[in-house]
């Protein structure tokens, strides 16, 4: 409660709102997470970007736009990589939806698995 409090006195110092609406704004700030926010897809763009934040999945998902489809093996080889170091840097992009897996006898590949993604990196980022 007590730290309740001095955030709300901080709005008022602000000058955000006065001191007789600042429980009502308090609540109206609150209300607008609640309902405008949804959590879920919080959660998913925050494996997304923590997924994204390591050089090496970045290099990952570079290469796999070049050559659509590559195994361990492939990705070991261009990234200089033991084979656990990459397995695990993709199990992250898996799990953060950027890559999917097709296995084929003793062999997983490793594609994109949603262009979407690989554009808004080239169109927002600098590549």
């Amino acid at each position: 409660m007590q730290k309740l409090v001095g955030r709300v006195k901080r709005l008022v110092d602000s000058g955000l709102c006065d001191s007789k609406n600042a429980l009502k704004y308090t609540v109206e700030l609150k209300k607008m997470v609640e309902e405008k926010i949804d959590e879920g897809a919080i959660k998913l763009q925050t494996k997304v970007f923590k997924a994204l934040s390591d050089p090496a999945r970045l290099k990952i998902i570079k290469l796999l736009t070049f050559k659509k489809e590559m195994c361990v093996c492939e990705l070991m080889v261009a990234l200089n990589m033991a084979q656990p170091t990459v397995s695990h840097h993709l199990k992250i992009l898996e799990i953060a939806g950027l890559v999917k897996s097709n296995k084929r006898g003793k062999w997983i590949f490793y594609s994109i698995a949603n262009p979407k993604i690989v554009n808004f990196i080239n169109k927002t980022i600098l590549s």
